[in-house]
């Protein structure tokens, strides 16, 4: 059994929980998941099985699209509906449309996000969340996140209340924090907030309409069609520029060897699929770190042995 289940991740659960219940329902040990999402969040959550966890760190890295609602009045300790009140100012004056998608315009493109204290980055070897357990809040680097697009899920042309909530959807990059954008976005607004509701609709290519749920999994392995759902481990590439070969390449691509860079990707830095001319992953390449002109591979998909 290999290739990459698309599963609806349920709230209530961590993306460990999952792959744990997954591991016994389809009784294999190589599995795992493409990226934690809170337990809080719903949503596409990739699934690599077999061979497949070979190419998850690609489905991680690629971008991601989230539905969000962010809640203007009141911000938490965690950054969402979970936490306790840190900071409350309950709105003033009306929020008009204008001013949110000015914030949203403001928002896209590179920005620098710190991490919540609730999250799973590492410092001085420590989760940040064991730190914020103990009752600890510690100095933690920024990182530079991309917001592709975001727009604005609400016909309202003016908002008006004590607090305020409303939908926007987000195509970022790995690394964004979505609970920070929403406390960002208030902080541009001129109030604290929160991130009161949060499903990520996407993850690399693979959508909401193409997940099944643990119940679905459940059902479909009873019926014995599971196998059938399983997409190959190429669509977890799909993102990446493509070199096709012939057969005669294939086999040294098999034994890892170095290639010449092909014609119209000299100014690819990041990563390259070594393809057949039927489709078939064969491996992932990148620019040789020393040598001009040349590429060399960094994971082998595909070999006599495997």
């Amino acid at each position: 059994m290999e290739g990459i289940l698309p599963l609806f991740k349920p709230k209530g659960m961590t993306s460990h929980d999952c792959v744990f219940k997954l591991r016994k329902m389809l009784r294999i040990k190589r599995i795992g998941h493409t990226g934690t999402l809170d337990p809080e969040v719903d949503g596409v959550l990739p699934i690599c099985i077999g061979r497949a966890t070979k190419v998850a760190e690609y489905i991680t890295d690629a971008g991601k699209e989230y539905i969000g609602e962010v809640t203007l009045g009141f911000s938490t300790t965690t950054e969402d509906a979970t936490g306790e009140m840190v900071e409350k100012k309950y709105l003033q004056e009306n929020i008009k449309r204008e001013q949110i998608l000015s914030v949203f315009k403001n928002l896209t493109g590179e920005i620098s996000q710190t991490p919540p204290m609730f999250s799973a980055v590492k410092v001085k070897g420590k989760r940040l969340y064991e730190y914020a357990r103990e009752g600890k809040t510690i100095e933690r680097p920024s990182r530079l996140v991309t917001i592709y697009s975001m727009e604005l899920l609400d016909g309202r042309t003016v908002f008006e209340g004590k607090t305020i909530s409303f939908r926007f959807r987000v195509a970022c990059s790995k690394g964004t924090y979505i609970r920070t954008l929403a406390v960002m976005i208030g902080e541009e607004l001129g109030y604290p907030a929160h991130m009161s509701q949060l499903t990520r609709t996407r993850s690399a290519s693979f959508t909401l309409d193409d997940c099944l749920t643990l119940e679905e999994v459940a059902k479909k392995m009873d019926l014995g069609t599971f196998i059938n759902e399983l997409r190959p481990l190429e669509f977890a590439l799909t993102h990446l520029p493509k070199y096709q070969i012939n057969d005669k390449v294939a086999e040294k691509v098999k034994n890892g060897a170095v290639l010449q860079i092909p014609e119209g990707l000299e100014d690819e830095d990041g990563p390259i699929l070594i393809e057949t001319s039927t489709g078939t992953a064969l491996a992932v390449y990148q620019k040789h770190p020393s040598k001009i002109g040349l590429m060399k591979p960094t994971k082998v998909l595909r070999n006599d042995q495997c």
